[in-house]
């Protein structure tokens, strides 16, 4: 059993099943499966199975009928994540309640990056910068936030790297929540502040992103946690299937159809993991061809324990402590590692890491080729993809999309000590001369 590490994180949270479980409304949701023994449970905000301790995800009873019904459907929703509400654990009447609504963010065709990289069957960059605070951890907040609801919880709070606690904060806000985050106490001050002017609580926990997580899954276990909704834990089932939408949207924005190619940050794996989730979906209802398509996950080399397991050929996903500028992704011990290993084996994929150096040049790329900036995340998948295509194992002449998941300004002391003014000159012709930028 690969996930026997869970136990510790979910013993007492199992226990918290709701007795009126069966009677909440969660849309086409119809219960919580294992991932390893099959074992089902009903909805409830337990997040590990009670048999293994294997994860539990979201089981479905999706639509049936004419797939392009269902197509015209999605089309006439609304410009957000809830167009997929058939495909999503939520009531059917979410887009009536306070929300961010975020998604539908820009699929950009990357012509200028493509002539640099020498990709020839198209390139396109996902851009999640888009949404309501500038990453995509707000997806998956909004799913997690209607479970929450439908559980009865007061409190909203996670654990973080950074992007996660600025969606907490400004959701919960939103939707009348109180909110209480966890992050690591040496964040990026830029995350730190974009958590905390939301007015929620936000509490710093001496040590990495592990450390601050093992904490919150003691204190879901403690009568001080009762009536808390931990959106990546007791919440997780629900809050995972958010980065589906990241799928349907990449196949919705192609014109309905899979991209050959997609690479994609790794953190703690799920987003990788739950975007191939979408993909089979759209497969089985009909949305798209059914075609193979090739999945590559992207770590930074200072916390790439995925990266370091595909390379051995191994099946488990060794710890390690994270040490790299990408601190979104610098989670030691990713919960979701021997699922992305199999998807990326599967797909006929590749996990890689990338310098640090390289990926402050990748960021450099990215917003001088298409006037995107992007944050350590969005550089290292970019700088994983370049490195693959420039080694064959990303083909150039395959369409290929790009996940970028947040913003630059989130990480810009990644990029102050070597980008700045290109000259300080006197407010007159001949010094502007003499500078050389005539």
């Amino acid at each position: 059993m690969r996930r026997k590490g869970l136990a510790s994180m979910a013993v007492q949270t199992v226990a918290t099943t709701s007795d009126s479980a069966d009677t909440v409304d969660l849309g086409p949701a119809s219960g919580l499966s294992c991932r390893e023994c099959g074992e089902r449970f009903a909805l409830g905000p337990i997040f590990a199975c009670e048999a293994c301790f294997g994860p539990l995800e979201v089981a479905y009873d999706l639509p049936s009928g004419d797939p392009e019904e269902l197509r015209k459907r999605i089309e006439s929703g609304p410009d957000n994540i809830w167009r997929y509400a058939p495909l999503l654990p939520v009531p059917a009447d979410v887009a009536g309640k306070p929300n961010l609504n975020p998604g539908f963010t820009k699929l950009v065709q990357a012509d200028n990056l493509a002539r640099e990289l020498g990709v020839t069957g198209g390139l396109w960059v996902k851009d999640d910068s888009g949404n309501p605070t500038h990453s995509f951890k707000d997806r998956v907040v909004a799913q997690a936030i209607e479970a929450a609801r439908a559980f009865g919880f007061t409190t909203l709070s996670c654990s973080s790297t950074g992007n996660l606690a600025g969606a907490v904060g400004a959701a919960a806000a939103r939707a009348g929540f109180r909110s209480c985050v966890f992050i690591p106490h040496d964040l990026e001050q830029g995350k730190v502040v974009m958590a905390a002017v939301y007015g929620g609580e936000l509490v710093g926990i001496e040590g990495n992103y592990d450390d601050v997580n093992r904490f919150c899954s003691e204190l879901i276990g403690d009568p001080a946690g009762e009536g808390w909704g931990f959106v990546n834990v007791n919440l997780r089932p629900y809050y995972a299937e958010g980065s589906k939408t990241l799928a349907y949207e990449i196949c919705e924005q192609l014109g309905w159809r899979l991209p050959d190619q997609i690479v994609i940050p790794i953190a703690s794996g799920s987003q990788l993991t739950k975007i191939d989730k979408g993909l089979q979906e759209l497969i089985k209802l009909g949305l798209v061809e059914d075609r193979p398509y090739r999945i590559f996950g992207a770590q930074a080399e200072g916390c790439s324990p995925v990266s370091a397991a595909f390379k051995a050929g191994h099946d488990v996903v060794r710890p390690q402590k994270p040490d790299t500028i990408a601190k979104s992704l610098a989670i030691g011990n990713p919960a979701d590692g021997p699922y992305v290993l199999d998807i990326c084996r599967r797909t006929g994929g590749a996990v890689e890491d990338v310098t640090d150096e390289e990926i402050v040049d990748a960021i450099k790329l990215l917003a001088r080729t298409e006037g995107i900036f992007t944050e350590t995340a969005g550089g290292t998948t970019l700088g994983v993809a370049k490195k693959l295509i420039e080694a064959g194992v990303i083909d150039p002449a395959l369409t290929t999309v790009v996940v970028n998941t947040g913003d630059g300004l989130k990480t810009l002391d990644a990029v102050a000590p070597t980008t700045g003014m290109s000259a300080v000159i006197r407010p007159n012709l001949d010094s502007f001369r003499e500078a050389g930028l005539a």
